[in-house]
């Protein structure tokens, strides 16, 4: 029974762990499909991916902030965020492994 017990915990590991790889690769499919307009260019205010400055506070705030304001949008002193970047046909999980893809490129 351990051994099946000791099987299962590896094998939950491995799949989050593959899991959270398939949501940065597809997160990076839909920021380059959908994101890379304003979020390449600095567009509305947009943070550029990589430029740690401009999302270093945004990162603080957490992801559950983050994703919120990419999914319902945003309207702040230094931009605005339509919901979804303006793609209502983006499921959640799309614009929540987008968000992953660019924290993780810009931290």
């Amino acid at each position: 029974m351990k051994n099946i017990a000791l099987f299962a915990a590896m094998a939950a590991v491995t799949l989050s762990v593959s899991a959270q790889a398939a949501d940065v690769t597809a997160g990076k499919k839909t920021y380059d499909s959908a994101c890379f307009a304003c979020h390449a260019t600095g567009a509305a205010g947009a943070p550029k991916v990589g430029d740690k400055a401009a999302w270093k506070d945004r990162i603080a705030q957490g992801d559950e902030i983050l994703n919120k304001h990419a999914i319902e949008g945003y309207q702040g002193k230094k931009g605005f965020m339509p919901a979804k970047g303006g793609r209502a046909d983006l499921t959640d999980q799309a614009v929540k492994d987008a968000v992953a893809y660019m924290v993780a490129e810009s931290k």
